[in-house]
């Protein structure tokens, strides 16, 4: 979640615009500092949304291809647990039987009894898709393709909400941006290719007029503290449960999805030799 040093450099590189008798204006120097900062916070913010996308993604792939896994772990522990209660009639192994079939045939929840449109946050993207008339289109793997990461690092830098001065113009690019971060979190590189061309085509925002000293300050002190609480963000995506593995795996986490269902198959086989072993039927 670093800028690079081309991006700020470029802006401290401008040409500088200097009074009539050839000293610099006394903002010149602010001017730059807060452009360098706004440039900073949206690298930033990409870099934090694209984390953010790859946790959710990472999450429900894991509940969609391993939790049947998961499913028949338990099954085959309560059988495991009922077969030895049966042959040791141990009161002990009774409770423990017990103990792990209820985890089997646990009460409904709220996301059961929705049928998985729902979630803590509301309803599944999945779920507002077909409410809204949308395609359906869940994530296909983990991160979104390098085409589809580009378009979108593009797009944000473009249109980015921090980049306007007026309110209208934050509201419109509020918006777009909203399209583009769906779009992102499906991977869907047409989409991000029509919002590109769309973005294109749109009105072209005012240039920056000279701000006055206070205003320059008031800014690069809003960009302060958005970067802070954007670093509370991504310090509490990182020590989640999903992020701490996927920083086990930062350069291919689709492969740690792999791994963890080829671990999980192999308790399985495990745990259908005791069971057949338990039951005589090894």
């Amino acid at each position: 979640m670093t800028t690079p040093d081309a991006e700020q450099g470029g802006v401290a590189g401008d040409a500088q615009a200097t009074p009539e008798d050839g000293a610099p204006r006394p903002e010149e120097r602010l001017e730059r500092a807060v452009r360098a900062a706004e440039q900073a916070l949206i690298e930033y913010e990409i870099a934090v949304e694209t984390f953010r996308v790859e946790i959710e993604n990472f999450s429900r792939l894991h509940h969609q291809k391993l939790g049947p896994m998961y499913a028949r772990l338990e099954e085959l522990d309560a059988q495991i647990a009922e077969a030895r209660a049966a042959q040791s009639g141990d009161p002990e192994d009774l409770r423990r039987a017990q103990e792990l079939r209820a985890r089997v045939l646990p009460m409904p929840s709220v996301e059961e009894l929705f049928h998985g449109w729902m979630d803590s946050d509301g309803l599944f993207p999945e779920a507002v898709a077909m409410l809204t008339d949308r395609p359906v289109q869940p994530p296909q793997r983990v991160r979104p393709s390098e085409e589809a990461r580009k378009l979108y690092r593009e797009l944000a830098r473009k249109a980015h909400p921090d980049l306007a001065q007026e309110e209208g113009e934050r509201k419109r690019r509020e918006e777009f941006i909203t399209r583009v971060n769906t779009a992102y979190a499906r991977g869907d590189v047409a989409l991000l290719r029509e919002l590109s061309e769309e973005w294109a085509a749109g009105p072209v925002p005012e240039e920056r007029r000279p701000s006055r000293s206070e205003e320059l300050y008031a800014r690069l002190e809003w960009l302060v503290q958005r970067k802070e609480l954007l670093t509370v963000v991504a310090r509490e995506l990182e020590e989640g449960a999903i992020g701490s593995m996927l920083r086990l795996a930062p350069d291919d986490p689709d492969r740690l999805l792999e791994e963890i269902a080829e671990q999980l198959l192999a308790d399985v086989a495990a745990r259908e030799a005791e069971l057949a072993a338990l039951t005589g039927q090894a």
